[in-house]
């Protein structure tokens, strides 16, 4: 494998590494902003800069190189395998469609002989994280990862390039073919929970009117304090632990919208009635060691080039701030510098636990990381 890297920045196109022949690519990656990634111009510059090659793609929170957060605009990954092969399929959709049927359909056009691994990428406001995954989990029996689109803490536009210019409403995968291949991933997240175990009594997928029989965003409120009155944005820093029984894994969810009128939060996944919920708050030590413990999951497979595909929630980047860099340095100091680091801070993230019968999850304000080797 041999992984070239672009950046686009005000001063225009700049090649950090290379490769001869930009026609071998199979796969480019490209991260971005919102106001950036969706010209189509950049897209028909990669396009004609690597012509075989598949191109998938989202606007982000932030953009991941390396062990660090890019100031560039668009980063761009292009990767040549010695023996596999990636095919890259999108779906589109509208708001109000069955996304599990939706996310189905796209997990359906791919063929699955000689599939190892799934990534996913799709827009980040107007879907269900969790029906998505739950269409791909019906579908596929293997390991999927990937993430949901960012757009800063705007949440007004996130974008989706699937070897076309940016477009809303897609979501895009790729499946990686062959027997060369080695890919493994982590998931972890390092918030705290506080306060007490309540009950979700009244919720409708994603959307929680009651716990405990209250007004769900008067409770949040009264929690959230002084940070009440910046919600939706003060929201990322208190996400919700969720779980149906006592023994399971907690998910955690994160707000995305409130609705003074009746009272109700909207969260980016499934918030299920009856599920136990706690609010959690961020320590900055533990998120960077919850990064540590993500990298900490992967099966290192050999010292040569390896594309490591960071999806890492854009909650987790609001709260430490300038420290962010240190969750990636992190993977880092735990990968080696042989894995080439390159992703984006999220509206929600996929992947599965590290002990789960299930090829993925739906998450919030986690750290979650795909290592691909080949032999």
């Amino acid at each position: 494998m041999t992984i070239e890297t672009l950046i686009l920045t005000q001063d225009g196109w700049n090649t950090l590494q290379t490769f001869e022949d930009t026609h071998e690519a199979q796969l480019v990656t490209i991260f971005g902003d919102s106001d950036t990634i969706k010209e189509a111009q950049h897209f028909e510059f990669i396009k004609q800069k690597y012509p075989k090659a598949h191109i998938i793609g989202c606007s982000s929170s932030g953009n991941i190189m390396g062990n660090e957060i890019s100031r560039a605009n668009l980063v761009v990954s292009a990767v040549k395998f010695n023996q596999a092969k990636v095919v890259l399929h999108s779906i589109d959709f509208q708001k109000g469609d069955n996304l599990q049927e939706v996310s189905k359909n796209l997990a359906q056009q791919f063929e699955l002989d000689g599939l190892k691994h799934l990534f996913v990428l799709s827009d980040g406001l107007d879907l269900n994280g969790s029906d998505l995954v739950a269409g791909l989990n019906e579908v596929l029996t293997i390991p999927i990862t990937g993430g949901l689109a960012g757009d800063e803490t705007r949440f007004e536009q996130t974008w989706i390039i699937a070897n076309a210019p940016a477009a809303q409403n897609r979501i895009a995968a790729v499946g990686f073919y062959g027997d060369s291949l080695h890919i493994s991933s982590g998931c972890f997240g390092g918030w705290s929970e506080f306060g007490t175990y309540r009950t979700v009594t009244k919720s409708i997928g994603n959307v929680v009117y009651e716990i405990d029989n209250e007004p769900a965003l008067d409770l949040y409120k009264k929690y959230l304090g002084e940070y009440a009155k910046d919600l939706p944005h003060s929201g990322l820093r208190f996400p919700l632990s969720i779980k149906k029984d006592e023994k399971d894994l907690e998910i955690i969810r994160t707000l995305v919208a409130v609705n003074e009128e009746n009272k109700s939060i909207t969260f980016a996944g499934n918030v299920p009635e009856g599920f136990s919920a706690r609010l959690m708050r961020s320590n900055i030590d533990a998120l960077i060691e919850g990064a540590a413990q993500a990298a900490c999951s992967i099966k290192k497979h050999n010292s040569l080039a390896a594309l490591g595909l960071v999806v890492s929630c854009v909650g987790r980047k609001i709260v430490m701030g300038q420290l962010a860099d240190e969750e990636l340095e992190a993977l880092t100091h735990e990968l080696g510098d042989n894995v080439h680091l390159s992703g984006f801070y999220s509206h929600g993230e996929i992947a599965p636990f590290e002990h789960t019968i299930k090829n993925c999850e739906f998450h919030n304000q986690t750290m979650t990381l795909t290592v691909v080797y080949e032999d």
